[in-house]
């Protein structure tokens, strides 16, 4: 193993890290009702979707602050439902629920001694 795939095994994935660090930079910018509302959403999407991505954050920043920008209230944006809201800002984003899926299949078709089941 090189040294730098041991020293990204040891720390994570250094680029993923600085992603993380600039949308929460992003999001500690907006405005106080906009931020009231990314955190909660961020929590319900860290407990709640299973998803691993970035890209759901990256989203919803953009309409954020375009929401901001044009002086609109946060819940003209997501609507009253904000957890219908961000299922469909998440719908389609691979997650540990669905990781933890394939693996247990795959294991037991490889312990059973079976084809993957589709």
């Amino acid at each position: 193993m090189s040294v730098s795939k041991i020293i990204e095994f040891v720390t994570g994935d250094l680029a993923g890290k600085k992603r993380y660090r600039a949308i929460q930079r992003r999001a500690k910018a907006l405005p106080p009702d906009y931020k009231t509302a990314y955190d909660a959403i961020q929590r319900y999407v860290w407990t709640a979707t299973g998803v691993e991505t970035m890209t759901p954050f990256e989203s919803l920043l953009d309409l954020f602050e375009e929401g901001a920008a044009n002086g609109r209230a946060v819940l003209d944006i997501t609507g009253k439902d904000v957890a219908a809201f961000v299922d469909e800002l998440v719908y389609g984003e691979k997650g540990y629920i669905q990781n933890a899926r394939e693996k247990l299949n795959k294991t037991l078709a490889d312990k059973l001694g079976k084809a993957e089941p589709k």
